[in-house]
């Protein structure tokens, strides 16, 4: 130590000041990639302490979930119930009833123990309103066994007085 004193002390004073601001740098290069890594650590705690207080809700709740689970299953007629290619040709042929233009997306599907859960995207294009009334009321008489998640209306840029709807339909299929 006392040889890098005497080194700092035998420069000029400019070299002691740039030594100085080297230093200074160097320190805070090495505060701010340390605080970058506590503010990511901190972050991630925080996400995981969310996460396991959410998992122990849901497990503390298990046995209501699992009764609630029995009572809806019980209420679904298994005969009703559509899987992902159903889903797709009755979306369809709703469709084509109401004589709407469409397209629909690859289904996905999410199965959980005695459920699985289809998933399609379905737009209907250049309609009037009330074809996409008619096709809305039909769609709901479905329900339970088919639901609208989500719904996006927009007009026709070319004709306003159309519309192109956008909907993410989904279906629940009691897998024995």
């Amino acid at each position: 130590m006392n040889a890098l004193k005497t080194y700092f002390l035998s420069r000029l004073l400019r070299e002691k000041l740039l030594l100085v601001v080297i230093v200074i740098l160097v320190a805070l290069t090495f505060l701010s990639n340390f605080s970058g890594r506590v503010a990511r650590a901190w972050r991630t705690q925080h996400t995981t302490t969310v996460t396991l207080a959410d998992q122990a809700q849901w497990l503390a709740n298990r046995t209501t979930i699992e009764e609630e689970a029995g009572k809806a299953v019980k209420n679904l007629d298994p005969a009703k119930t559509l899987d992902d290619t159903q889903l797709v040709g009755e979306l369809n042929g709703l469709a084509r009833a109401q004589g709407l233009k469409f397209t629909s997306d690859t289904p996905r599907t999410e199965r959980s123990g005695q459920f699985a859960v289809h998933t399609v995207q379905f737009n209907l294009l250049k309609m009037d309103w009330n074809s996409l009334k008619s096709f809305y009321l039909e769609l709901t008489k479905r329900s339970p066994y088919i639901g609208i998640e989500q719904f996006s209306l927009q007009a026709e840029r070319a004709n306003p007085a159309l519309l192109n709807a956008s909907l993410r339909v989904s279906s629940v299929e009691i897998v024995h």
